[in-house]
């Protein structure tokens, strides 16, 4: 039964080779070739709704925002930009030295008075960007659950993606920013690894709108984007 299923396997191989060699002359096996064409589920990637690796050697900012009255981790923007990074780098095959560090966006932070009241693009542009991935945190809550090591929480984001040059918002289109909230009810975990889940469910939901990401991996089980969802 082996020998004649191998025996039937090789006698296609001259069939598809030829395929291959007239497809473009003529429709030969449209089965068979279709079969090796299409893309297994692993492969079948999302188009993205800009492409920001269209362009190459272009250097990217993340500048996550957060307002002053919001009480968060103290470690949750560098959480959000490490993860934004290396998902970027990982998965979208962006060079590491494409990314502007985040100890030069603290320093400048640090160092510039008047930093609230600088655009994306003038930040950008102090640091050599030539893209400028803004995530504004509007809601986050990590709360105990009455119970040692269990946490619930929640994070809300919008995101934004600008030029430096021309200053000009390339992303999202159709709308001022994208919405993104992710949460959990129940993990047992500590603290800063409760937050570091939430900074790295943003991550994953804002990076992929932004390059070809694979469909098996464009949702996050933590998302959760209904309208009155965490209130």
């Amino acid at each position: 039964m082996k020998q004649k299923l191998i025996r039937t396997i090789f006698g296609l191989l001259p069939m598809v080779m030829v395929c291959g060699a007239l497809l473009p002359q003529a429709g030969c096996a449209p089965g068979i070739v279709s079969v090796l064409t299409t893309p297994t589920s692993a492969e079948m990637t999302v188009p993205p709704e800009y492409d920001i690796t269209k362009e190459k050697g272009k250097k990217i900012l993340t500048l996550v925002e957060q307002p002053y009255f919001l009480r968060a981790n103290p470690n949750l923007r560098y959480f959000i930009t490490i993860g934004i990074n290396k998902i970027f780098e990982d998965r979208a095959k962006i060079k590491p030295e494409m990314f502007i560090s985040y100890d030069a966006l603290a320093e400048l932070r640090s160092s510039t008075p008047d930093f609230s009241t600088l655009t994306p693009a003038e930040v950008g542009s102090k640091l050599g960007a030539d893209f400028v991935l803004v995530v504004t945190i509007n809601n986050y809550q990590l709360d105990d659950k009455n119970e040692p090591g269990f946490f619930a929480g929640r994070l809300e984001v919008q995101a934004q993606l600008f030029s430096v040059s021309p200053a000009e918002k390339l992303w999202p289109a159709m709308e001022t920013a994208r919405t993104v909230k992710v949460g959990f009810e129940s993990v047992r975990s500590g603290a800063d690894t409760a937050s570091l889940r939430l900074a790295g469910d943003v991550a994953r939901c804002v990076t992929r709108y932004l390059y070809n990401c694979l469909k098996n991996e464009f949702k996050s089980a933590d998302e959760a984007s209904e309208v009155g969802w965490g209130q």
